[in-house]
């Protein structure tokens, strides 16, 4: 994998964080203007969020049709005709209408870079490229703040979409660094194989799990990309996941095979893949809730004047950012898992101290809380190639991102629910129901990952 790919990526990532943070920065500036109400910007959310879950699980067809490095380009496009869009509305109803193609951009360029930056990169890449995506979404307030103080929101919007724009026209450049770098594949014939006779397939070469020489060896160039039928597949541990020998695929008139395609039910039965879709729910659901209510548990519950909450807040972000560029060294020498198991500890330790008394341990707590999400996020996807084969990365990726989009729509406003009833004291509870949630998912799945080792040992 040619070094000089990893730039361009990196460049993607910031581009996916640089207008996440933008719309809630200028709200309450836009809200007035535009007739709307300040509640009214979770249904532009709602509206993203949608459109993200959709794009991410239609990934696996989008990416196999035009590819990865095409697809980056057209959802960078997308979401900076959004924002253009955005910076044009005069309507509450045409900032829901702009709303859809930013989601669906946003979806579909995490999902394949996520999945892209798994099976060809090492660990710390993955930590690193999220860490990228934090630089975006601290940029983009700072870019709308410096455009209210001159002008107004809609100069805010037009300016990000102009950066969107200069990205894309870098991508497009780019685009023949991304020839010939696919996602493997599983031909039709090998995956009915594998369910006609219900083998257990080859485990697919470990990058974090349980080594880094892969990515390494990727990034020198002195191996090439496993053939189709080196890789894993899994279609061996799911009864009727392919079809019969011959009938799983197409030809594409050169006699390759195209993969044959799992349903989402077939895909569930895996061993460990409920498992790894519930944790990444509820550690979706923990970093939306800690970063969305932080101020307001300050202010409220802790009686912290709205101005220092607010600061406070974005602490938790600076600490996820900081964490994951730190992180990228870590796991130079820790494994996935591990990474895994280290952030949740420290959320753990991190919650211990919002809860005690004073505001120099709420303080803490904060910047800790960020740190110990920072790894857990890159180091899911990251080994999602070695849990479960890399030919499976895409479409495991895409429903990954798709849980995750679901646990931060539904349980960051479920708890404004339960704060206007019972009080916002209930905050680090409610985050602490869904690191017990995560950790008690990810070990049922380590624990069928090393069920199925010793099977195939």
């Amino acid at each position: 994998m040619p070094a000089g790919l990893l730039p361009i990526i990196y460049l993607a990532f910031i581009s996916l964080g640089l207008p996440d943070s933008a719309i809630g920065s200028a709200w309450p500036t836009m809200a007035p203007i535009l007739g709307a109400g300040i509640s009214w910007v979770g249904v532009v959310t709602m509206i993203i969020s949608a459109g993200t879950i959709v794009s991410s699980l239609m990934s696996v067809r989008v990416v196999e049709r035009f590819g990865t490095g095409r697809v980056t380009v057209m959802s960078v496009v997308l979401t900076a005709a959004a924002l253009m869009g955005f910076s044009q509305s005069q309507a509450f109803w045409q900032l829901c209408l702009w709303a859809v193609p930013y989601g669906l951009g946003a979806g579909a360029v995490d999902a394949a870079l996520n999945a892209f930056v798994a099976v060809h990169y090492e660990s710390q890449h993955m930590s690193w490229l999220h860490c990228m995506w934090g630089v975006g979404a601290s940029g983009g307030p700072m870019v709308m703040a410096q455009c209210l103080e001159r002008s107004t929101w809609s100069l805010g919007f037009l300016v990000l979409g102009g950066i969107q724009v200069g990205i894309a026209l870098v991508l497009t450049l780019s685009l023949p660094l991304w020839r010939d770098r696919k996602l493997p594949r599983v031909s039709g014939r090998r995956a009915g194989q594998e369910a006609a006779s219900g083998a257990a397939p080859e485990a697919a070469l470990p990058r974090g799990e349980a080594g880094h020489g892969a990515g390494a060896r990727a990034l020198s160039g002195t191996t090439a990309a496993p053939e189709v039928g080196e890789v894993l597949g899994a279609a061996g541990e799911v009864p009727g996941a392919a079809a019969a020998p011959g009938a799983g695929g197409t030809s594409d008139g050169a006699g390759e095979k195209l993969p044959a395609r799992r349903t989402r039910a077939q895909l569930l039965r895996i061993p460990g893949v409920k498992a790894v879709l519930v944790s990444f729910f509820c550690y979706s659901a923990f970093e939306a809730t800690c970063g969305n209510w932080a101020a307001t548990f300050c202010t409220l519950a802790r009686g912290i004047d709205a101005q220092t909450a607010a600061s406070w807040a974005a602490l938790f972000y600076m600490g996820i950012t900081v964490g994951r560029a730190v992180s990228g060294f870590i796991s130079l020498k820790v494994n996935d898992r591990n990474m895994i198991r280290l952030g949740q500890a420290l959320i753990a330790v991190a919650l211990v101290c919002v809860l005690m008394p004073g505001d120099t341990a709420l303080f803490a707590g904060l910047v800790l809380l960020g740190c110990g999400c920072a790894p857990i996020y890159p180091s899911t996807i990251h080994a999602t190639p070695a849990r479960f084969g890399e030919e499976l990365a895409l479409e495991l990726t895409g429903m990954q991102m798709a849980f995750a989009y679901i646990g931060s729509l539904a349980m960051s406003p479920l708890f404004g629910v339960f704060a206007q009833f019972f009080g916002t004291w209930l905050y680090p509870w409610y985050l602490v129901i869904f690191l017990v949630g995560m950790t008690v998912a990810g070990e049922r799945l380590n624990r069928a990952m090393r069920v199925r080792e010793r099977a195939r040992a």
